[in-house]
């Protein structure tokens, strides 16, 4: 299954990078805080970054990577529980996963991208 992760492959690409997640985690699109609203270059961070599910940190590169033997219904629960560990609201768990599995669908195995508000945009290709 292709699946969005942390990576730090072309950090440093954009002067405001960071990488506090730990590599090849799994990643998703966290919420935008109003100190960034309108600005992916914001003090904050969020608008430009993806949260690590298990580490609850965040990074602003991610990376396309197959992972074998991962299944939808690990997928969702992955995101049930990092939601439910950060107190949020779990129930949105399974759409969550269906709209990242649409977003790397078409992107081959070792894309990394970035984010911008709320464009996802590809920044490199690794060869996997």
């Amino acid at each position: 299954m292709k699946l969005l992760t942390a990576t730090n492959v072309s950090q440093g690409l954009r002067g405001n990078d960071f990488a506090l997640c730990v590599e090849g985690e799994l990643v998703h699109i966290g919420v935008v805080c109003p100190r960034d609203d309108g600005d992916p270059d914001g003090g904050c961070g969020c608008a430009r970054s993806f949260a690590g599910l298990n580490s609850h940190r965040a990074t602003t590169t991610a990376m396309v990577r197959e992972v074998p033997g991962f299944t939808e219904d690990d997928y969702v629960l992955a995101i049930r529980s990092s939601l439910e560990q950060q107190g949020c609201d779990p129930s949105f768990a399974e759409h969550e996963a269906a709209l990242l599995r649409c977003l790397v669908r078409d992107w081959p195995v070792g894309v990394v991208v970035e984010r911008r508000l709320h464009e996802i945009v590809v920044r490199q290709v690794v060869q996997p």
